[in-house]
């Protein structure tokens, strides 16, 4: 086994590495003037089961590129089998036709993986569970929610607490974590009247006097969630605290969460957001390493990885 980091989140990497007792493949990976990515592996590989580490987080495009062509080289460089572990799967909320004359890009880039010459994927929260059936290659979706669970036990003493769904897509999450913590769950009722804004439009449930702990796979602009976390106090709760897999963050997205009514914002570092959080003191990141590394561990062993969803 032999792990090769791409540029996107080599913090993670070197983690992974860490609690594997690993070091990283010594690799070049830079750009020529106009922008072409080069790659070059600089060390034997052949024979090796790879696993190459690339988050497709911004720059969406270039980190996309820049594990495809990784991929391809390593399958150059005769290696037995190639795994893309891609912490954060960008792309993956254009699963389906919402509008006519659109693409669905979901789709292309699980095309364009598998292609390159990938044996296998291990992501984490992925949008929407159905790309899984995007690959003609194995796919292991992992979930942050056991990870999310611990931290809400260890650091939230409130015995009132209530899991809250901040739109009907996310209610199986929601409910997942509410097993975990044995608690009652509530759903916000939303509308996205376009791209990058949401409206509230009622709460259901009653989160009057509890602590609420939102859960969600993505936080990209923050408006949706902010807004959520205004409707539930205006509807009498005690606190909020979110829990989120992949902190997009685009935008005044940190400086909004800042200002809101939310208590924490917890985020995992399948994005590298450690300087860009660095002056918002609501805002914290966990660790995926060690469920990553483990996952990994167990694939390159040929044992179950399902355990890891306990």
């Amino acid at each position: 086994m032999k792990l090769l980091t791409g540029n996107s989140n080599k913090k993670l990497s070197e983690k992974i590495a860490k609690y594997l007792k690993e070091r990283l493949v010594n690799s070049s990976i830079r750009k020529f003037k106009d922008g072409e990515i080069y790659i070059e592996i600089n060390e034997n590989i052949r024979g090796n089961n790879i696993f190459i580490i690339q988050s497709i987080s911004s720059p969406a495009n270039d980190n996309l590129m820049e594990m495809l062509l990784c991929i391809d080289a390593l399958k150059r460089s005769s290696a037995k089998n190639i795994t893309a572990v891609i912490p954060y799967f960008g792309y993956a909320r254009q699963d389906r036709k919402v509008v006519p004359r659109t693409s669905i890009s979901a789709k292309l880039v699980s095309n364009l993986i598998t292609k390159a010459g990938a044996d296998r994927v291990v992501t984490i929260d992925l949008h929407a569970g159905q790309i899984q059936g995007f690959f003609d290659i194995p796919v292991d979706n992992l979930f942050a929610t056991p990870i999310f669970a611990r931290h809400i036990k260890k650091r939230i003493k409130s015995k009132n607490i209530i899991c809250v769904s901040p739109d009907v897509g996310g209610v199986a999450r929601t409910r997942g974590l509410s097993k975990f913590l044995n608690s009652g769950l509530a759903i916000i009722d939303k509308r996205r009247p376009s791209p990058g804004r949401s409206e509230v439009m009622n709460v259901i449930g009653n989160v009057k006097d509890k602590c609420c702990i939102m859960v969600d796979d993505i936080i990209d602009s923050g408006g949706t969630i902010v807004n959520a976390a205004k409707v539930l106090k205006e509807k009498g709760a005690k606190e909020i605290h979110v829990y989120i897999t992949h902190g997009v963050l685009s935008g005044d997205a940190v400086n909004k969460i800042r200002k809101s009514t939310i208590k924490n914002l917890v985020i995992t570092d399948t994005i590298d957001n450690y300087n860009k959080i660095k002056n918002a003191k609501n805002i914290e990141i966990l660790s995926v390493s060690n469920l990553m590394g483990e996952a990994i561990r167990r694939i390159s062993n040929s044992t179950s990885v399902s355990f890891l969803f306990k």
